[in-house]
């Protein structure tokens, strides 16, 4: 029997193993998701807002059960988790609040006496998720999809298992009626099955660009529309002009949230080299500042990294980029003992070429790169694969201009990239397609039928 484990980070310990889901329960699973929308599909936009709201009732009433589980699985901070449930009760609440009016008939002008576009249901959605963001991820997927009259199938990483239980739980306690809301505790090898299982009408994976890349392939074999939110190495520009103080601040929170595990974190920032060294110092003022430790105590900002693989990359980013001339401001050494903690470390010097520039870092390291001037910011942002999250600090209408030329789904001014329920995101070029959150979110996976009405007018 295949079974799926879950290690603590913080220890390096089994928390628990638990039986991988069959290919015959995939079947049976994915059965009761189609039979639920028969359903689902014809209750009001009013019905499916009771079911949401419920569900984040239950889970904002049930945070200290839930985070814990963050914790124990991926070593999300305590506060962080109990951050992340309530986020998701807002996706929640958010769809259940605006739903009808992001699904609205579009009325459009035609010869015909009336034509309009309505957005309808395609039916079960297959989620496949990643691990370091387990409830609000899945909340990102289903909270649109649900409400646009879809039914869930959630197929979540495979090292946070009890985090994957615990989503299908919530709903199941919240009254949600059966099979809208359904986990996969499936290998990975096992997941092309759901994806190509004709009934499963569309599918929306977050990970990284390689197993995207695999994804897409499937679903466009089969014909299916797929949003693909992939990984990034996202830029942060501070020009001569910004509020460096600030922007030092904002900057060290977007790197170590989740450990600086998180595809929107600030991983390349370039700084006006008039400005480069007092930004760098007040950044490293702010970095020095944050608490690494067990993420169960209150006070730690800086949990592990999830897994010991990850580790071990993030270290040979950090190492092969000081062997091409990066200069190591502070940490970079692998720490002795148990768990997979990594020291918050900041790069300075670094180049185009080096790992640390071209690969996605995924951990709490800070990569400054100087830029002669705006436009020479600009080139180095946009000199990535990658097209996920980015943000300037510079006057205002300076930033807004700059931000039609950044190549990125999404552009924050002088503030921290983040996702919001009432705002879409995503990404363009190898971070991916399609849009989630948002009105645009929920139209991902809705049929835009066009309706003309006769007669014509002449």
């Amino acid at each position: 029997m295949t079974t799926l484990t879950a290690i603590d980070p913080t220890t390096g310990a089994v928390v628990r193993e638990v039986p991988a889901t069959t290919p015959q329960e995939i079947t049976t699973i994915i059965d009761r998701s189609h039979e639920a929308y028969t359903t689902w599909k014809d209750t009001s936009v009013a019905e499916r807002a009771e079911v949401l709201r419920r569900v984040a009732t239950y889970m904002r009433e049930h945070t200290e059960e839930l985070a814990p589980l963050m914790t124990e699985e991926m070593g999300k901070p305590l506060g962080e988790a109990r951050g992340e449930v309530a986020k998701s009760a807002w996706a929640a609440e958010h769809y259940a609040d605006h739903a009808a009016e992001y699904l609205a008939d579009e009325h459009l002008d035609s010869d015909a006496a009336s034509s309009y576009v309505q957005y309808l249901p395609l039916g079960p959605v297959l989620g496949i998720l990643p691990w370091n963001a387990p409830f609000w991820v899945a909340f990102r997927f289903c909270a649109p999809a649900l409400m646009a009259g879809n039914t869930c199938v959630m197929k979540h990483d495979p090292h946070v298992p009890g985090c994957a239980a615990a989503l299908e739980e919530v709903f199941r306690a919240a009254g949600a009626p059966e099979g809208i809301f359904q986990t996969l505790l499936a290998v990975t090898e096992d997941v092309e099955q759901a994806i190509r299982d004709p009934r499963i009408r569309a599918v929306s994976f977050t990970g990284s660009d390689r197993a995207g890349a695999t994804v897409a392939s499937i679903a466009a074999s089969e014909i299916k529309p797929a949003v693909l939110e992939l990984g990034g190495s996202d830029p942060c520009i501070v020009l001569a002009d910004a509020d460096l103080p600030k922007a030092a601040e904002v900057s060290a929170l977007s790197r170590i949230i989740n450990a600086g595990q998180s595809c929107i974190a600030a991983k390349r920032v370039i700084v006006e080299r008039s400005v480069h060294d007092e930004f760098v110092e007040l950044l490293a003022a702010q970095l020095r500042e944050l608490v690494v430790g067990d993420p169960r105590e209150e006070a730690t900002k800086v949990g592990p990294i999830a897994r010991e693989e990850l580790r071990e990359n993030l270290h040979r980013q950090v190492t092969a980029s000081v062997e091409a001339g990066a200069t190591l401001v502070m940490g970079g050494e692998m720490p002795q003992g148990e768990g997979f903690f990594y020291p918050v470390t900041m790069l300075t010097g670094v180049e185009p070429g080096m790992a640390a520039c071209t690969e996605e870092t995924f951990g709490p390291i800070a990569v400054v790169i100087a830029a002669d001037d705006a436009e020479h910011a600009l080139q180095l942002a946009n000199d990535t694969p990658y097209g996920l999250g980015a943000a300037i600090w510079t006057e205002t209408e300076r930033g807004v201009e700059m931000a039609r030329r950044i190549e990125a789904g999404q552009v924050s001014v002088n503030g921290i990239v983040k996702s919001d329920p009432r705002l879409p995101s995503g990404g363009i070029k190898r971070s991916g397609y399609g849009r989630e959150l948002g009105p645009h979110g929920i139209r991902e996976f809705t049929n835009a039928q066009q309706i003309w009405v006769g007669p014509a007018r002449g």
